[in-house]
């Protein structure tokens, strides 16, 4: 069977899959929200013009306190919650996926250089590969953080922020998809259609870009959505901690940060809402990744 019957065949597995299909239309719609957020969002939580300290710790509509103003309430700077989670989900989102794909550049482009090239080079990368990968994440992301916030101070901190969490998350997780493309190419190598590409003198380059890379696709892709998930992750933990996004540019793990040393008092919205939106997140990519393994699986 083709790899274009194949992956044909995945995606009509997928579609049955009601779990992961209900949950890529989830994911579908936080991110058409996100998208949206300076188009439907009540309030830009960024402005502060627009935010009155007088508004703060209001709680949600349905609440006998609550202000029809703010639907799912405020925090305790006075920020509409609702804006806040639209425009913070979408902040975790862009560094999700920008740290994925600069995981995805560094470890495809030394997994497919390791497994091809094989010898020292293979064994070199691969060391360097567990070394990284005996690191935690979160602790090299803090030590790198807390670095750069003590030599350029917290206000240098908060406008270089983003670019910053990206480019650290993505560059302690790309052992992952190195040693996942450096198997599959050691799979392939010695394949009938690679072995004829050799015999017709095309360039290794040729050979790895056309050829060995289309083939091992799939499980790259189910990588990638698990991956955007563990990225998101590190940046709202990263955030609770005070070395990611500042307060005046809400993450998810931002906003959940304002909120914990309120919730105790009652103040429960600022930490809850933002909280439930980082599980629908989170809990939709997996379950997109889970029926992308299912559905792409060789074996069935």
């Amino acid at each position: 069977m083709s790899a274009f019957s194949q992956r044909a065949n995945g995606l009509q597995r997928f579609r049955k899959d009601r779990a992961a299909f209900v949950a890529l239309l989830l994911l579908g719609l936080l991110t058409s929200l996100c998208l949206a957020a300076p188009l439907i969002a009540p309030y830009d939580p960024y402005d502060p013009s627009a935010i009155d300290i007088l508004d703060s710790e209001l709680p949600p509509v349905w609440q006998a306190e609550g202000d029809i103003r703010f639907l799912l309430g405020t925090d305790t700077q006075g920020r509409d919650m609702l804006s806040a989670i639209l425009y913070g989900t979408g902040i975790s989102l862009l560094i999700g996926l920008a740290a994925v794909a600069i995981q995805a550049l560094l470890g495809i482009s030394l997994g497919l250089l390791a497994g091809y090239v094989g010898g020292r080079i293979d064994a070199f990368l691969m060391r360097l590969a567990d070394i990284q990968l005996s690191l935690s994440t979160l602790m090299v992301a803090i030590i790198a953080l807390a670095l750069f916030q003590k030599s350029f101070g917290a206000e240098q901190f908060g406008l270089l922020a983003v670019p910053m969490l990206i480019l650290v998350i993505g560059l302690a997780e790309w052992p992952h998809f190195a040693r996942t493309v450096r198997g599959c190419v050691l799979a392939e190598r010695n394949k009938d259609y690679v072995l004829a590409a050799q015999a017709l003198g095309l360039a290794p380059f040729h050979i790895v870009r056309r050829h060995i890379l289309p083939n091992i696709s799939s499980p790259l892709l189910i990588i990638a959505t698990v991956q955007v998930a563990n990225a998101i992750m590190a940046e709202a933990a990263l955030s609770f901690l005070g070395l990611g996004m500042p307060a005046n540019q809400p993450s998810l793990g931002a906003l959940i940060r304002a909120g914990f040393d309120v919730i105790l008092s009652g103040v429960w919205w600022i930490t809850i809402l933002p909280s439930i939106a980082l599980v629908a997140l989170i809990l939709a990519i997996n379950m997109v990744g889970d029926g992308l393994r299912d559905a792409l699986n060789p074996r069935l």
